[in-house]
């Protein structure tokens, strides 16, 4: 069952949507995130990168920094810059 993902910056939205698993580097280490996880709060690394897996396709952002929630309705990645690898 997927889970809602959204990733924005002050900018903009980067990403949103439905996704399988959520993996990103926080300061205490690289956490991946499944539905139904218990809900936390992290803190991501600057010059990190949050990886969205939906079905067959990852997706990758380049993030500086910010901040990362996992609440029951899903994953929210708040970071201070944040930039779609390839784009």
């Amino acid at each position: 069952m997927p889970m809602q993902v959204a990733i924005v910056s002050p900018e903009k939205e980067v990403w949103s949507g439905e996704a399988d698993m959520v993996v990103a580097r926080t300061t205490e280490g690289e956490i991946g995130v499944l539905t139904g996880h218990v809900p936390l709060l992290g803190v991501l690394v600057a010059g990190g990168q949050v990886r969205v897996t939906t079905g067959e396709r990852t997706l990758t952002v380049e993030v500086d920094g910010g901040f990362l929630s996992v609440t029951r309705q899903g994953v929210s990645i708040l970071a201070e810059h944040a930039v779609l690898a390839g784009t």
